[in-house]
């Protein structure tokens, strides 16, 4: 962080290293599985060029769910093997750049038809989107989500793959994060082995995505977001259901927010303080519109760049932005702090990027620090 501001660093700008994100996998390596295990790092989870291309150079595999998303993987180098599409809607755009022996997972019976032809013809490395009951629409738990096939749906695509001369290899689901506990993942392996069963399939792959919650967050009423459901946990759900799925060779998995939250920062100056019925609102050159929107649902640690001691007092921190929804946090921060002092919202390394606005202001700066400690900027403020 000072090292990017002693190199001219403006802000607001954001702070990324692949460091915190090699140890959340060098963790999550330690656990027992029962299984060998692939790692697909989650492209739309975490945005930046210069991130895939330290993955890459790891050997690392990529998943992306977008056009954009795959050119760019494309440019920075992976290849049909360690790329891998997935995604809804794939139709609309995935004829056009899909190369040979190219991974894909279906996600409804309408694309599976839209896309089979060339399927065979490439001869495509074939996943299924299962959709579990339990994923369902987090803002409406009465309803399912729009992702991935049902049972019966998938069964039939199986059976229309096999008439086309195809075996799918991977069976797909994925759970979103900040599960609150592990009988919902339970439920999904026993949905997926029911489905196999079903189908009289027997896949190489088994892609369990999402699940765990990204450690040091919090949900608006101040509970963890990781309390309910443990990686010891999650790996020991995996291991049990596997038990019914002999036939898996390998686990892969996917964690957006669990490996790449603590990779960011968002670095932003006090602008202005206003004190108001006893309370201190302080006006910001960053916030929740422009860059955070997870502040919606989530707390994260918010620090001065300077320590700062004595009184503490209840601070709302507003970004810059005539929005009244613009309000990143609010929490005791210390009386001492005055217009131009720096603060540090943490754990910005997931989603903050991909949901990064331009409400009435330029996008931030991006800093990027290369695993040596050396730091750069890789996106000056993007002038309209």
């Amino acid at each position: 962080m000072r090292q990017a501001l002693r190199r001219g660093a403006r802000t607001p700008f954001f702070l990324f290293a692949a460091q915190p994100v090699a140890e959340a996998y060098e963790r999550l390596d330690r656990l027992p599985f029962g299984r060998p295990t692939r790692w697909w790092f989650s492209g739309k989870t975490h945005p930046l060029p210069e991130m895939w291309r330290w993955w890459r150079r790891r050997k690392g595999s990529l998943e992306v769910v977008s056009e954009l998303e795959f050119r760019t993987a494309r440019q920075v180098g992976f290849d049909a093997d360690h790329l891998l599409v997935n995604g809804p809607a794939k139709q609309r755009w995935l004829p056009r750049l899909a190369t040979t022996r190219q991974r894909v997972h279906f996600d409804s019976p309408g694309e599976l038809a839209a896309l089979l032809p060339q399927a065979r013809r490439q001869r495509w490395r074939i996943g299924l989107r299962l959709r579990p009951p339990s994923e369902v629409d987090p803002e409406h738990p009465d309803r399912p989500s729009q992702f991935g096939m049902e049972s019966r749906e998938l069964v039939a695509a199986v059976r229309t793959l096999r008439s086309a001369g195809l075996e799918p290899e991977v069976l797909h689901f994925h759970l979103r994060t900040n599960l609150p506990g592990p009988s919902v993942l339970a439920g999904a392996m026993e949905c997926a082995a029911a489905v196999c069963e079903a189908a009289g399939w027997r896949p190489a792959f088994l892609d369990a995505g999402g699940g765990l919650a990204p450690p040091f967050t919090l949900d608006l009423a101040g509970c963890r977001f990781d309390a309910g459901l443990s990686p010891r946990q999650y790996a020991a759900v995996l291991r049990e259901g596997l038990k019914r799925m002999p036939f898996v060779r390998e686990l892969w998995m996917e964690h957006g927010r669990h490996v790449c939250a603590g990779g960011g920062v968002l670095a932003f100056r006090i602008l202005e303080a206003r004190d108001r019925g006893g309370a201190r609102q302080w006006i910001c050159d960053g916030g929740r519109t422009l860059h955070a929107l997870v502040s919606h649902w989530e707390q994260h640690a918010l620090i001065a760049l300077e320590p700062h001691g004595g009184r503490r007092v209840m601070t709302s921190v507003h970004g810059p932005t005539c929005m009244a929804f613009d309000t990143l946090a609010r929490l005791p921060m210390a009386s001492s702090l005055r217009p131009g002092d720096i603060l540090i919202w943490l754990e910005a390394g997931a989603y903050h990027l991909p949901w990064e606005t331009r409400f009435s202001h330029d996008l931030a700066e991006i800093w990027w620090e290369e695993a040596e400690g050396r730091t750069r900027c890789v996106r000056r403020t993007i002038r309209r």
